[in-house]
C-alpha cells in the first residue's frame, strides 16, 4: 500500500481569486512505514503573496523569484503521486489549488491522477469532536514535537501529517504484528500471520527460598494490620458475588 502525505503553501487563501501555489512537499508511505523518498518544489507564483500568507510561511516573491513555474514541475509532481492515496490535512484547500494550477495546464483534475484522499481533518473531527484539531494541536495531543516548526513549510508539515496520521490511525495493532513488519523491504509481501495459541509460553515457578521470602513479608503486613492482609484472602466465587448482588 503506497501513500502520500502531501501539503501546499500559497500566496494566499483563495485559488478562485488568482492565488497560487508556491511550496508543495511530498511525504512517501509504503505499507505505513515511512520510506524516506520525498518530493518537494518551491514554485515561483508570478505574484506577490498577501501580507497575511507571507506571515505564515515567510516565502518572499525575491526569494521565490528564480524557483521553476507549477509548469515546469507538474509532470514530476504527477508522476510521484500516480496510483498512489494521498493524505492532506484539510484537503479541499490543497486540492482546490493543485485544480486550480491543472486547469491553467489544462490537465484533468488531481484527484484523476491519484488513488483515494484522505483528510486527516475529517478524521481528527470524528475521533476529536468538539476539540481543536489543527496540525499543531494534533502534534501535542500525540506527544509530537514541533518546536522547530517557528514558519509553515510544506516538506515539514508534510513530516509532522505523516507522523499525526500514523499515530492517529494505529488502532490496536499488536506488538507481534509490527515486528513481524520490521524489516520487511517496501512492497514485499507482507509476513505471514502468527498463531498465537500455538506458542508454548514458559512458566517460570518461585523457588522455595523465594516462597519463603514472600510469605515472611506477608506475615509482617498481617501483624502490621492486625489481621490478614489482602494478598492472603481468597477469592470469593463468582456465583457468591452474583448472589451477593441480586440481594443487596
Amino acid at each position: 500500500m503506497r501513500q502520500i502525505i502531501l501539503d501546499t503553501e500559497t500566496t494566499g487563501l483563495n485559488a478562485r481569486t488568482g492565488d497560487r501555489i508556491i511550496e508543495i512537499g511530498c511525504v512517501e508511505l509504503v505499507n505505513r512505514r515511512l520510506t524516506g523518498k520525498n518530493l518537494h518544489f518551491y514554485v515561483n507564483p508570478e505574484r506577490d503573496s498577501d501580507p497575511g500568507a507571507l506571515a505564515v510561511h515567510g516565502l518572499t516573491t525575491e526569494f521565490l523569484s528564480d524557483k521553476p513555474k507549477f509548469a515546469e514541475v507538474a509532470g514530476e509532481i504527477l508522476d510521484f503521486v500516480r496510483g498512489a492515496d494521498i493524505i492532506i490535512h484539510n484537503a479541499p484547500f490543497d486540492i482546490g489549488f493543485l485544480d486550480a494550477e491543472l486547469t491553467l495546464l489544462g490537465k484533468p483534475p488531481f484527484r484523476e491522477h491519484c488513488g483515494e484522499v484522505i483528510d486527516t481533518l475529517v478524521q481528527a473531527k470524528q475521533i476529536f469532536p468538539g476539540k481543536r484539531n489543527s496540525l499543531d494541536a494534533l502534534c501535542d495531543r500525540f506527544g509530537i514535537s514541533n518546536a522547530h516548526r517557528t514558519l509553515h513549510g510544506a516538506l515539514l508539515d508534510s513530516e509532522l501529517l505523516a507522523e499525526v496520521y500514523l499515530a492517529m490511525t494505529r488502532g490496536q495493532e499488536s506488538l507481534v504484528i509490527d515486528m513481524l513488519g520490521e524489516g520487511a523491504a517496501p512492497g514485499a509481501a507482507a509476513a505471514p500471520r502468527v498463531r498465537l495459541e500455538a506458542i508454548e509460553l514458559p512458566v517460570i515457578m518461585a523457588s522455595g527460598e523465594e516462597l519463603s521470602a514472600h510469605n515472611a513479608v506477608l506475615d509482617d503486613l498481617d501483624k502490621a494490620l492486625k489481621g490478614t492482609s489482602v494478598w492472603r484472602a481468597k477469592p470469593v466465587p463468582a456465583e457468591e458475588k452474583t448472589a451477593d448482588t441480586q440481594n443487596a
